[in-house]
């Protein structure tokens, strides 16, 4: 509660931890964004400052606005070695790199950490991998924020497909095209 939290990242993954940093209390919410639109989202959902790390040093912007220690929080959500560094720079002693990124693949090399900006594991930075939980209890607990509406992921649909263009869909999906962030699918008796 009241915490400072940087989200590295604001596709569909950052967007969504966007919005849980505000939902669980952040008092500052901090993003990165390269995309117009999905910036304006960025603040649509909770952040409060969004960065474009085209156009400034993100580690030292995020230091001006939070003090030379940084944030309690980062969240890496783009999935790429250069982020997850980021992140790790980005925390005070003593806060957490949370992991949302994929960074698998046939062509990534294994995720390094950066050991002086981890400081050398002396300085009680921690780092956790994510996976979304399934299960009932957790899907009931989704559904409740939706239902009683404190999370409201329809900004994050952009498009919509009936289920005979699934593969379009998909295929916008990989290629980031059409300024896609995610379609709904429409499902209707016969199309099978």
């Amino acid at each position: 509660m009241g915490g400072t939290v940087a989200v590295i990242g604001q596709g569909p993954v950052g967007l969504c931890a966007t919005m849980g940093a505000r939902l669980l209390g952040a008092g500052l919410v901090i993003t990165t964004a390269t995309r117009p639109e999905r910036a304006r989202l960025s603040e649509r959902l909770g952040a409060d400052v969004v960065l474009d790390p085209r156009r400034c040093d993100v580690v030292e912007e995020v230091r001006a606005l939070v003090g030379a220690e940084g944030v309690d929080c980062a969240i890496e959500a783009l999935g790429t070695h250069e982020t997850f560094e980021q992140c790790v720079r980005l925390i005070k002693p003593g806060g957490t790199v949370a992991n949302a990124g994929y960074h698998g693949g046939k062509s990534q090399a294994p995720l390094p950490i950066p050991l002086v900006s981890f400081g050398m594991g002396m300085n009680a930075k921690t780092i956790r991998g994510l996976l979304a939980p399934g299960g009932r209890e957790h899907l009931t607990r989704m559904l409740r924020l939706l239902k009683t509406g404190k999370v409201d992921p329809t900004p994050l649909t952009t498009h919509r497909f009936p289920f005979t263009e699934a593969e379009r869909a998909f295929q916008l999906m990989c290629n980031k095209g059409d300024k896609i962030i995610k379609p709904v699918i429409t499902y209707e008796e016969g199309d099978l």
